[in-house]
């Protein structure tokens, strides 16, 4: 059996609710990338998706990533090149 996918420490309630936000964001983000019809671009988005997270999952600063997050789920603008800044 694999590791478990819960962190090692102890979250505390915010960021447990953080974290929750974020993987339903994750989740909503691959249900929306489903629909693109080009496969290529679908695979591309998928990839993109996966490495975003993946290069922000250690995170730390609340205020830039409650910032960043929210963005991301309101659609807001940005730079568009993934950066929370």
């Amino acid at each position: 059996m694999s590791g478990s996918r819960l962190p090692a420490v102890t979250l505390t309630l915010k960021q447990f609710l953080q974290r929750q936000r974020v993987l339903g964001l994750y989740r909503s983000l691959l249900r929306t990338i489903r629909e693109v019809p080009d496969p290529a671009d679908r695979s591309y988005l998928r990839s993109w998706a996966r490495d975003e997270f993946q290069r922000n999952k250690t995170a730390t600063n609340p205020p830039l990533t409650s910032c960043w997050l929210q963005v991301q789920i309101t659609g807001g603008g940005g730079s568009g090149d993934g950066d929370p800044r």
